[in-house]
């Protein structure tokens, strides 16, 4: 018997306020909830684009306390949801940067899952600059998280924007149902590879991948590609959000995962590990 989920990816454009950008969070997990979603993704720096690259420092919160933290802890409670919880700023060992950290939370509230990001953006032409090694310090370990739900267990691989360009990332999570990415890709990098190398990703890891995006043009004049979605195993879209706010939805199906799979078993075929 097929097994399924529905899944959602939230997609914002948000601004240097954080209650407001907390505010619109809720509004859009509500309507997604309200649809039937049971896991929920938000995108990359959902809580704070701010006006300089700085001000996420200033809002930086120790792992497990705060006032974003408790706000996502409530969001997960209130609709009874399983929450990842895009990418907020936690304290790092360096006091001028974070770890941009992407959280779960079950829908008791409690964080289940934690996973800081590895690959940090770096890129340049003669008018966009973009170094995140200068506010953020780089995560080392791969994280995967069992979900269950309805007595079916599912596995979620967490990563963050730009690790997408990394497929040995994803290889060292082993075999998950579905990768869930909070990104902020910007408007010039996304036309070209934003959806290229997710379906790349999907087909030769064989498994879902739920895309949750930032995508608009923001209070800092950072303009980012949204085109939030679900992509199925055999690198299909599903479902997408070209952009502005909103939320697309979807449903992981344990049978189509298998028949992938089973008629091309590529995981089983690896030579190099």
């Amino acid at each position: 018997m097929a097994n399924k989920l529905t899944v959602a990816a939230i997609q914002m454009i948000s601004s240097a306020n954080l209650a407001d950008n907390l505010r619109t969070a809720e509004r859009l997990i509500k309507n997604a909830s309200d649809q039937g979603a049971v896991v929920l993704a938000l995108p990359e720096y959902f809580c704070l684009m701010g006006l300089a690259d700085t001000d996420k420092v200033k809002v930086r919160e120790t792992f497990g306390r705060g006032p974003i933290q408790d706000a996502l802890q409530g969001f997960a409670q209130k609709y009874r949801i399983f929450l990842i919880a895009g990418t907020i700023p936690l304290e790092a060992s360096d006091p001028l940067k974070v770890l941009n950290a992407s959280l779960v939370f079950n829908p008791e509230g409690q964080c289940i899952a934690r996973y800081d990001k590895i690959h940090l953006f770096g890129f340049q032409t003669s008018n966009e600059r973009y170094q995140e090694s200068e506010t953020i310090e780089a995560g080392s370990q791969p994280t995967t998280v069992r979900i269950l739900h309805e007595g079916n267990e599912w596995v979620f691989g967490l990563s963050i924007c730009y690790d997408l360009r990394f497929p040995e990332l994803y290889r060292q999570q082993a075999e998950v149902d579905c990768q869930v990415i909070p990104a902020a890709f910007t408007h010039t990098t996304g036309k070209d590879h934003w959806e290229i190398l997710l379906r790349a990703r999907a087909i030769e890891n064989q498994c879902y991948f739920l895309a949750s995006a930032q995508g608009g043009l923001h209070q800092n004049q950072r303009r980012t590609w949204g085109q939030s979605m679900l992509v199925d195993p055999w690198g299909n879209i599903v479902s997408e959000l070209a952009a502005g706010e909103g939320c697309v939805l979807g449903e992981l199906d344990s049978t189509a995962l298998e028949e992938v799979r089973s008629k091309l078993p590529a995981l089983k075929h690896r030579k190099l590990v």
